[in-house]
């Protein structure tokens, strides 16, 4: 008897405790969802704090039951972090992404996050977008909402250097070279780039070259093995490369510019031209807190966006290369048709929308929207952004960028080789094999 009477009080205390659990479960404030959230970041461009505010406070006040856990990185940085949380197997929960390459090469290879094209057919929002920036990507399925189509060999000319120094833009490769000696008696440089960051070359000058040379289907024909990088069409761009250095367009003084000083040395009139992405109208427009801008809006109407000039023995003479957008994805480890996966969704669905977009589009961040919605014609832009517009009337094709086909291994190999080639460290051909062996080495795995 006295051990029953003292069991049920134990019954008892816990049939309390689960009642209790389930009514608070049910009933109780839980609090908000907390996201983490890894954002691609550069505090020191051109509006960058304005961004704080009309983009993450504005979600947080539209949607107080979520909290986000927000961490700020830029460039190398970010991508190191990136890599660290896949080490881990602890990715956050919302992040910015790249369609392929760089540090989003295995949270797509390896279904790190979602597919995102069910939640936008759920919410009848793919008519809302440009198709182009819906295709599938590395993973071969949408893992990121993209921001719009990035172009990665644009050719900034500043045309009241060309003016002062009695020129035009160059439209073949052959007035380009003619004008450098003008450009030096002058004090000028020809072709500006951050050349100490190896990627920049490979991104924005070989992706070129390669798609001028090798045709639109170039990096498809590589990875298939009926092409190889050392073949003559292919080796024709390793070529070039070194030959731009060799006439002078690319001066040896590049490799030692970064990518904060290059678009500085530009806006001062130190070069005639800059090759850089389109990502760099946002250095260019004005700063809404401080009302300055490196281009004053009159200064810009003197800053042209162009195609790099017709190309000797080329193949295609007015290609860019060109890769769908960076944007956002969500991890794969949050359990579907949760609250936190429908907190996840509505972060990265406004982060893509059509108010975000404008204001991306407004501020130089974005300058080729993939909302279908967002209008150009009465969006607020300065002088520099609308010219844009013609830029995408201007080339006759878009290639691909070689660290977009590539892992990263191959793409570290290629931004490591192409100085070498430049410098004359290493000939084009041996350069080229360099590259070529990364890749039959991964196809072999």
């Amino acid at each position: 008897m006295k051990s029953n009477i003292c069991i049920k009080p134990k019954l008892l205390f816990l049939v309390l405790i689960l009642f209790a659990t389930i009514f608070c479960g049910c009933h109780g404030k839980t609090g908000p969802i907390e996201l983490k959230v890894v954002n691609y970041y550069d505090l020191t461009s051109v509006n960058a704090a304005e961004e704080i505010t009309a983009v993450w406070e504005k979600f947080q006040e539209q949607n107080p039951d979520i909290k986000l856990i927000r961490e700020d990185y830029f460039n190398d940085v970010y991508h190191l972090k990136i890599e660290e949380y896949i080490e881990s197997g602890n990715i956050p929960d919302v992040m910015y992404m790249w369609p392929s390459g760089r540090s989003s090469e295995r949270l797509h290879l390896e279904n790190l996050v979602k597919d995102l094209r069910p939640f936008l057919e759920r919410d009848g929002l793919v008519a809302a977008y440009n198709p182009a920036a819906l295709e599938k990507q590395l993973g071969g399925f949408l893992g990121e909402l993209p921001n719009g189509m990035t172009y990665t060999s644009v050719l900034y000319a500043n045309t009241q250097v060309l003016e002062e120094c009695g020129l035009v833009p160059a439209t073949t490769y052959e007035e380009l070279v003619a004008q450098v000696p003008v450009l030096a008696a002058k004090g000028h440089e020809t072709l500006l780039m951050a050349n100490s960051e190896q990627w920049v070359m490979q991104s924005c000058l070989l992706s070129l070259l390669l798609g001028r040379f090798g045709g639109p289907y170039w990096a498809d024909h590589v990875k298939n093995g009926t092409l190889r990088l050392t073949d003559e069409k292919l080796l024709k761009a390793f070529q070039f490369l070194q030959q731009l250095c060799d006439d002078g367009v690319i001066s040896k003084n590049t490799f030692d510019v970064n990518y904060s000083e290059v678009v500085e040395a530009f806006s001062m009139g130190k070069g005639a031209y800059m090759l850089d992405g389109d990502w760099r109208l946002s250095s260019f427009v004005t700063n809404s807190d401080t009302g300055q801008a490196l281009f004053s809006l009159q200064h810009q109407e003197k800053v042209d966006m162009l195609v790099f000039p017709v190309i000797p023995d080329s193949v295609h003479s007015k290609t860019v290369s060109g890769v769908c957008g960076t944007g956002w994805g969500i991890s794969a480890a949050i359990k579907p048709n949760s609250a936190k996966e429908d907190a996840a969704w509505r972060l990265v669905k406004w982060l893509e929308s059509k108010e975000v977009q404008q204001w991306r589009l407004e501020k130089g961040l974005a300058p080729f929207p993939s909302r279908m919605d967002v209008d150009m014609n009465s969006a607020n832009l300065e002088p520099i952004q609308r010219k844009t517009i013609d830029f995408t009337r201007s080339y006759t094709g878009v290639t691909p960028v070689f660290d977009g086909e590539f892992s990263e291994n191959v793409s570290q190999v290629c931004n490591s080789v192409l100085p070498l080639i430049c410098l004359k460290k290493i000939t084009p051909l041996e350069g080229a094999m360099r590259i070529q062996e990364e890749i039959d080495k991964e196809n072999l795995n």
